[in-house]
């Protein structure tokens, strides 16, 4: 009894050994190929669940069925137009064919090397066909505004109705270069160009998207050189309408003044001569009342303006001025 029951054992123990080496589950998002002996065999397993396979002489070897992101190493770019700039770019992909893939780069790790160097060259050959404004831009929104603004700016010119702020404009706007292919467009171009290489791998390109655009430090120097000139000249230009705009409200301010004197000097001298007016009518009025009296007045007011503490005149006695002290001292 007891031999049979060792025997059983070791029956039972090589049965789950066989099983183990027989059965694997394929789980939900993944995909496998079994291999014999180090090669692929028969069609990958897409089913997630349980499978068969020989056991012993053959191995599972399980890969990813979900989309996958790649990230590549920035690169530098020459474009069309001479600027040599740093590409930063993305991508998703998929195992579409697993079989194929471990024929051509044995595993995902050989997949993601061969997809970089596929990409980058791809990249590169897009890139250096167009201006760099079609891969920083994608669509001419900004150009169709500037355009907007300068026809408005041409149309108050010919009408004459050009102001400084429509001026300062015209300057900084400047030449805005035309969009005619486009960011998007670059990168559909880029998958294009490498999805036959990939879908030989057994690999679907899905898309790519340029992540980041800078200029090669070599040239951001310049770049800003020439953004801060910009600056300074259109600064120079702000403040030399400036200048003009505090002339013209200096000049404006002085002839207000000008005027306000003016009319206020003209309206004293309005108010001046209506009230010498009346007071000429009052004396002649007064006047004719009592010329006696008038004449008395008169007199000796000028005798208050003449005589004075420290006033000398020399008069003879029978001098017309004289004719009321006469009387008095008579």
């Amino acid at each position: 009894m007891r031999g049979k029951s060792s025997y059983l054992w070791v029956i039972a123990i090589i049965v789950a050994i066989t099983l183990k080496s027989a059965l694997f589950i394929v789980s939900e998002g993944k995909q496998a190929v079994i291999l014999q002996f180090g090669k692929p065999v028969g069609k990958p397993i897409t089913e997630a669940g349980l499978h068969y396979k020989q056991p012993f002489i053959q191995s599972v070897r399980l890969m990813e069925k979900r989309i996958l992101n790649w990230d590549g190493i920035p690169n530098e770019f020459p474009t069309k137009d001479k600027k040599l700039i740093t590409v930063d770019t993305t991508a998703r992909w998929r195992i579409k064919d697993a079989l194929k893939l471990i024929q051509k780069v044995r595993d995902q790790r050989g997949a993601m090397s061969r997809l970089t160097t596929i990409l980058d060259a791809a990249t590169r050959n897009v890139i250096s066909n167009y201006n760099l404004v079609e891969a920083v831009r994608n669509s001419n929104e900004i150009f169709e505004r500037v355009a907007a603004k300068k026809a408005a700016i041409e149309k108050a010119k010919k009408e004459g109705r050009l102001n400084e702020a429509d001026i300062l404009g015209e300057e900084i706007f400047g030449e805005i270069e035309q969009v005619h292919v486009g960011r998007e467009a670059l990168s559909k171009k880029i998958v294009s160009l490498a999805k036959d290489s990939l879908k030989e791998l057994g690999i679907e390109l899905i898309d790519v998207q340029l992540r980041r655009i800078s200029y090669h430090p070599s040239v951001e120097a310049k770049v800003y050189q020439r953004m801060i000139s910009e600056r300074m000249r259109i600064a120079k230009k702000i403040r030399s309408l400036g200048k003009g705009e505090q002339a013209r409200i200096y000049g404006k301010t002085e002839q207000d003044h000008l005027r306000i004197k003016s009319e206020a000097y003209r309206k004293v001298q309005e108010i001046l001569g209506e009230a010498e007016s009346e007071r000429t009518k009052i004396y002649a009025e007064a006047y004719g009342k009592d010329e006696d009296f008038f004449e008395l007045y008169k007199t000796l007011e000028s005798y208050k303006d003449a005589f004075r503490d420290d006033t000398k005149i020399i008069l003879s006695s029978d001098s017309e001025f004289l004719k009321f002290l006469r009387g008095k001292l008579k």
